[in-house]
């Protein structure tokens, strides 16, 4: 239930980080305009999570010594890369634009994504309160 409940979460924080990112002018947009786009925008989002949990981690890994280097603000890089990947599945969500521009968009988006979902989390039940 609680892992249904944070992918919901994240479900939300990309669509808040979408509105944002539409009204800064930046290329990453959520398209939900029937219940079918968002049972999509839900697999997208259980995309992007695998993605970050495999393939995320596996980069995050490789590239530690330039991590450490800038003391961890490339992790915000592969953040940003694993949101392109995601979104070029096209499943709920896009990222328009190419190139530079579309990673400026998916960087931005990727920091409101963290954003966002850290702060809601606050409002999910403890750990220790599970049984």
């Amino acid at each position: 239930m609680k892992m249904l409940l944070r992918w919901v979460l994240l479900a939300v924080s990309v669509a808040i980080a979408s509105a944002i990112c539409v009204a800064l002018g930046l290329g990453f947009k959520v398209h939900v305009a029937s219940t079918g786009d968002a049972l999509k925008l839900l697999l997208g989002v259980m995309i992007l999570s695998f993605l970050n949990a495999t393939l995320g981690k596996i980069l995050k890994f490789i590239t530690m010594p330039l991590s450490c280097l800038t003391l961890g603000l490339f992790a915000l890089v592969i953040n940003a890369l694993v949101l392109m990947i995601a979104a070029s599945l096209n499943m709920g969500f896009t990222l328009e634009g190419s190139g530079f521009q579309a990673f400026i968009a998916a960087f931005v988006a990727s920091i409101l994504i963290s954003l966002v979902s850290g702060a809601l989390g606050v409002f999910l039940p403890d750990k220790k309160n599970d049984d």
